[in-house]
């Protein structure tokens, strides 16, 4: 080693005056970034029982994982004094962490920046984050808080939301996207959540509506508030534009978590394996007891679901909208299963326009992301009447039907009591390609009910009798043993086992396993033509 070497090596690196300045001038312009505007606008949004954009993404992600993407840009617009006004962010955080050590990526606006309004730099910076989601192939969570487009900036923020649109729809399918509204999310900003897999409300903050209740009035004369307009229970009971919605943001963002949990990253992985401490063959013989063999008494399918499912947790998707038709996650066995049940303690879980389009959007979304479906079965058919069938029932019922027929994940029946008629078949039957049918000893699979059969066949026999109860009787009992005993359709291969109503937790989760390397072709195409 030479002279000079040594002296190299010896000598403490020197930092110039300037480039300390420089440094001491980030910091300060990061922090002032991470703070936001001033704390008279964050003491402002805690008083409305809101969270701060930083907040949210904090109890979003792992503790200290979140990296930002383009703390300090500012907009370039011009006009009505916007110029004077160029705080960091642009009112929008971006960036990345992990959720249980998986990478997700998220945006959130930032309500006390412009409202959290969407201009040209604002939209950018979303733009940026999703492409980098999809690039990287991991979940987006946008936490929505916003007042629609920047007026300021007329058009450019238009299209701003348009590209926001456009890369949903390519994302769509590819990764999971999940919608939070944290408070308003009105005109344009409103399609977006619309267009990704699961929406997120908070009960007395969250909004959503195209056109806000003073053009409402203004238009048709109602006066109607926010809230009434389009909060958080309208959404989920009466537009179903909602899927799930909590009283506080900690809980909701927390549930949030634990639907990434259930989730894969995205369409080129499975879902997360989670080993399971309870037996895959413990038998449930509460399940002898849940539902009535008699096909008319109601009972809750959720006990049933959460007697089978490991350590009875399911997350209910759409619970309190159409709710005669059960649509969630949970696991069998340590593996991530799409449950769609018919729910007989609403409307005797019949099949109708709304519980029809909310299983046909679930089916296909756990196809998109290699989700194995089981459907329980207890469906007296589809909803009879001139409102159904004007609203549309038979392309509605033809989407669930399409859904099903489409998907290539493992697929399993389980037939607990009634199936009738072409709602037996919608509910993923052997002859639109599940892969597994079982039934209880109490199934009733027919073209309708013993009563409506034997009405329908034998119509001139009671008319004609002497005593026509007696007769009907008769003929309802004589239709039963013939055609609607328990194994009718095992005996000609529509149902591969007539299975111990105790043994079900083991047999379906035995059957998935077997079916995790199920592998299926799907023809040629640019794509399908979905019924409307």
């Amino acid at each position: 080693m030479t002279t000079v070497q040594r002296e190299l090596i010896g000598r403490a690196p020197r930092v110039s005056p300037d480039t300390r300045a420089r440094v001491a001038e980030l910091h300060a312009a990061k922090e002032q970034a991470r703070r936001g505007p001033s704390d008279r606008a964050t003491r402002a949004q805690h008083a409305k029982g809101k969270l701060t954009a930083r907040e949210r993404i904090d109890l979003l992600l792992d503790s200290g994982s979140f990296a930002e993407v383009e703390p300090l840009r500012r907009h370039r617009a011009v006009g009505f004094g916007i110029e004077e006004r160029r705080p960091h962010t642009d009112g929008v955080i971006t960036g990345w962490g992990t959720v249980e050590g998986r990478t997700v990526f998220v945006y959130a606006h930032d309500f006390r920046i412009f409202g959290g309004a969407l201009g040209e730099a604002h939209a950018e910076k979303i733009h940026k984050i999703m492409d980098m989601a999809i690039a990287a192939g991991a979940p987006l969570v946008s936490l929505n808080d916003g007042a629609g487009a920047r007026i300021q900036e007329g058009v450019s923020a238009l299209a701003g939301y348009g590209g926001i649109f456009q890369r949903n729809v390519r994302a769509s399918g590819v990764i999971p996207q999940i919608s939070v509204i944290l408070g308003p999310c009105a005109g344009g900003a409103a399609y977006s959540p619309a267009l990704t897999d699961f929406v997120f409300m908070v009960r007395g903050t969250s909004q959503m509506f195209i056109t806000g209740p003073d053009v409402v009035k203004a238009v048709t004369g109602e006066d109607v508030t926010q809230e009434r307009l389009g909060g958080a229970d309208v959404h989920a009971e009466l537009s179903g534009v909602s899927h799930f919605v909590y009283e506080d943001e900690p809980t909701c963002l927390s549930e949030v978590r634990y639907l990434l949990s259930l989730l894969p990253s995205n369409n080129q992985q499975d879902p997360p394996f989670a080993p399971c401490t309870a037996a895959a063959d413990r038998r449930g013989e509460a399940l002898l007891g849940l539902v009535p063999a008699e096909g008319r008494l109601p009972y809750d399918m959720r006990r049933v679901i959460e007697e089978i499912v490991d350590h009875g947790d399911f997350l209910e998707v759409h619970e309190r909208w159409a709710p005669n038709i059960l649509c969630g996650l949970a696991r069998l066995g340590g593996q991530v299963v799409g449950i769609v049940a018919n729910q007989p303690i609403a409307l005797a879980g019949v099949l109708d326009i709304k519980a029809s389009e909310k299983a046909a959007r679930f089916v296909r979304m756990c196809d998109a992301f290699n989700i194995p479906l089981l459907s329980l079965v207890d469906v007296p058919g589809f909803l009879p009447g001139v409102d159904q069938e004007h609203g549309g029932v038979i392309r509605h019922g033809a989407k669930l039907l399409y859904a099903f027929c489409e998907a290539t994940v493992p697929r399993v029946q389980l037939i607990l009591r009634k199936a009738y008629g072409g709602a037996y078949i919608v509910m993923d039957s052997r002859s639109i390609g599940t892969d597994l049918s079982y039934a209880w000893p109490t199934n009733e699979i027919a073209v309708m009910g013993a009563e409506g059969a034997a009405n329908v066949i034998f119509r001139k026999q009671i008319a004609e009798a002497a005593d026509p109860e007696t007769v009907r009787a008769r003929m309802v009992k004589d239709y039963r043993s013939e055609l609607m005993h328990p194994y009718y359709a095992a005996e000609r291969g529509l149902v591969d086992d007539v299975i111990d109503p105790a043994e079900t937790r083991s047999v379906l989760v035995r059957a998935f396993r077997m079916l995790r390397t199920k592998h299926a072709e799907q023809p040629s195409r640019k794509h399908a033509n979905t019924p409307l």
